[in-house]
């Protein structure tokens, strides 16, 4: 049976156009997690992992504009309340659909820290995007007022944009572990984890980041020794060139192929780069690994090779 990890970008949890409700957010999640049940019922062993960006940063919005009335909660707080929260809808929503197959596997999520270096460089160079989208007009004025640091996200728009240090090490690795083994479906490292460092005594404390949940879902995949790292995003492949004349899709490539690619450019910081930069590491880490990035809708056709985007030693 292969041990699978599925990185879930923000589509699977939250549709464009639709309320940013939570009762909307559990109606997207349902409709993904018959995709997820479509893959259990393959027979992998399946973690779950999911981005938070705009569920963060509608919670430290939330914060901030009540801070009159109660104090705001400091960032990695509200990198806690996403994991909690999106993991509720997805245990809530996964479990009903599997009920509904005759599955009785059960779902259960993991509130994950994830250490980081203090001294990491993109601490100095905030890149990851969180919160909705501006008109540059409004992001502008958004920075002015307060401070924030504001960036075009991949032509769809600006948001806010916060450090994104790489992951060293998953605090609650034993127990997603333990879980998998004994037949559940775990989630973890949602958001990428909650960001902590450690002090001089070796005790951590959170920080304020958002760690990339590609790269982190990388970290776990390695860490629980998984056959395949599954990244689930808005586009059934990966392209060169996209959206510009010469745009190409690539089917299967190796390391030193999507390394090419990088060096050349072709791929978004924030958006693409960190998704085959995370299936590279993984893909390097241990021979026979693969690691597909692909659409939700094309998941299974992926994993047999039908559809997406392999990278392969």
């Amino acid at each position: 049976m292969e041990k699978l990890v599925i990185a879930l970008g923000g589509n699977a949890l939250q549709e464009a156009g639709k309320p940013a409700t939570a009762e909307s957010q559990l109606e997207v999640v349902e409709k993904t997690s018959e995709f997820i049940a479509d893959i259990i019922q393959q027979g992998y062993k399946v973690v779950l992992a999911h981005g938070n960006g705009p569920q963060v940063g509608r919670i430290v919005l939330q914060n901030e504009a009540a801070c009159d009335v109660t104090p705001a909660m400091p960032f990695d707080v509200c990198g806690a309340m996403s994991q909690g929260m999106i993991g509720y809808h997805m245990q809530q929503a996964l479990s009903k659909v599997l009920k509904k197959r005759g599955n009785d596997k059960k779902v259960a999520t993991v509130v994950t820290q994830v250490v980081v270096s203090a001294d990491d460089p993109m601490f100095k160079n905030p890149t990851k995007p969180i919160g909705p989208f501006y008109s540059e007009e409004e992001a502008k004025k958004i920075a002015e007022e307060r401070g924030f640091v504001m960036k075009e996200d991949s032509g769809r728009g600006w948001r806010r944009v916060v450090a994104s240090p790489k992951p060293v090490e998953i605090i609650e690795i034993d127990a997603v572990r333990c879980l998998l083994d004994n037949g559940f479906i775990p989630i973890s490292v949602g958001g990428g984890g909650i960001p902590v460092v450690r002090d001089a005594n070796g005790d951590i404390e959170g920080t304020a980041a958002v760690i990339d949940k590609d790269l982190a879902s990388e970290k776990l995949a390695e860490e629980l020794n998984a056959d395949v790292l599954l990244i689930l995003t808005a586009v059934e492949q990966v392209s060169i060139n996209f959206k510009k004349p010469g745009e190409k899709k690539l089917d299967n490539i190796t390391v030193a192929e999507a390394e090419q690619y990088i060096a050349e450019g072709h791929f978004a910081p924030g958006s693409m780069l960190p998704k085959v930069q995370a299936a590279i590491m993984f893909a390097n880490s241990k021979p026979g690994r693969r690691a597909i990035i692909t659409s939700l809708d094309m998941a299974v056709e992926a994993l047999h090779s039908r559809a997406g985007t392999t990278i392969t030693k």
